[in-house]
């Protein structure tokens, strides 16, 4: 259902080397790419995540109350993700755990201050 997501940066390069390490991980590589905008994927019609600079011209901010949730498909790749989104300079806003039965997830914010998790059901 969901086609592609996009977050605001200000420092598109910065943004670019973090999820480019980040994404990398779960077999993501850049699919799209110009002076504005820096678009992963995992594959032809695969979800998106994008980062992009304002098309109004002013910073970007953070969207109170939203969130980009990742699957990468295991508890042990959320621990992993998880490390290494704050290994490139995301802050921590909630270790990984279970925070319902079934539900795993560990939540960050990216350099830009975006919150987003790595979630695994089951």
């Amino acid at each position: 259902m969901i086609g592609y997501v996009t977050l605001g940066s200000s420092d598109l390069q910065r943004a670019g080397a973090f999820y480019d390490a980040l994404l990398g991980e779960l077999g993501a590589q850049r699919f799209m790419n110009d002076e504005r905008i820096i678009v992963w994927a995992t594959g032809p019609g695969a979800p998106m995540l994008s980062v992009i600079q304002p098309h109004d011209g002013k910073p970007a901010t953070v969207g109170n109350g939203v969130m980009v949730a990742l699957a990468p498909g295991s508890r042990d790749k959320v621990d992993a993700l998880y490390a290494k989104a704050l290994s490139l300079g995301a802050t921590d806003e909630g270790a990984p755990g279970e925070r319902m039965s079934g539900f795993y997830a560990g939540y960050f914010r990216d350099l830009d201050g975006h919150k987003l998790n790595f979630f695994h059901m089951g």
